[in-house]
């Protein structure tokens, strides 16, 4: 776990994939344990340490997962996601370059609990949840792409299921039509930044989370 930014209210930490964010029926110990554990460590704090879960990343992805760590921040801060106050970018790699540069992606989605999965749609249908992102092309490699996007709503594996409605899955992501899994199990999408205004104090929080050290991403060259 990497530490990105800290403070009595909030903290960001960096996530590698194949973790989970919270406690699931694997077992596995979540994301979010291992933060209160720091924090009780760190701060020598008694008893059972607070911390909100606000937002959550897939457990094949990487990058940015902000907690609250007061009663205070986690409802503010649950109300500033809902309303598209946080502004958040990923960047995904790509075998397939999309078919322009630079655009918006406007889909209806429809997710299947019992697969763990999201279906696209052109137009509206029963019980779809509209879905918004932007993407451009930033980067080139001479077999991937790589794109920056940011999103305008929060659904269900929505850049995954978004990008590989428009015939760009993500590297890797075998479930939404990847040609082979990445060696590690992960997916080639990484959370890369977060922006949004301190609940409490009220300043301009931008926090960055470097990308997975493996030669991947290491390779692209700017467009």
């Amino acid at each position: 776990m990497t530490i990105l930014y800290e403070d009595n209210h909030l903290i960001i930490v960096s996530k590698q994939s194949g973790e989970i964010v919270q406690g699931d029926k694997t077992g596995d110990t979540p994301l979010s344990e291992t933060v209160k554990q720091y924090i009780k460590e760190a701060y020598a704090k008694p008893g059972n340490v607070f911390l909100g879960v606000v937002h959550r990343l897939d457990r094949p992805v990487s990058g940015i997962v902000l907690f609250a760590r007061t009663s205070k921040a986690l409802p503010r801060l649950n109300k500033m996601f809902s309303t598209g106050e946080v502004r958040k970018t990923y960047w995904a790699v790509t075998a397939t370059p999309p078919p322009q540069p630079a655009g918006t992606l406007v889909h209806w989605l429809v997710r299947n609990q019992q697969q763990n999965k999201s279906y696209a749609y052109e137009r509206e249908v029963p019980h779809s949840k509209r879905a918004e992102l932007s993407y451009r092309l930033i980067g080139r490699s001479d077999r991937y792409c790589l794109l920056e996007v940011n999103l305008k709503t929060g659904r269900h594996h929505q850049i995954r299921c978004q990008l590989a409605k428009i015939g760009c899955p993500i590297k890797g992501d075998l479930k939404y039509g990847a040609k082979r899994s990445n060696p590690d199990g992960s997916i080639s999408l990484h959370a890369r930044s977060i922006q949004f205004v301190h609940p409490v104090s009220g300043k301009e929080i931008r926090v960055e989370a470097p990308v997975p050290s493996d030669t991947l991403w290491q390779s692209f060259q700017p467009v």
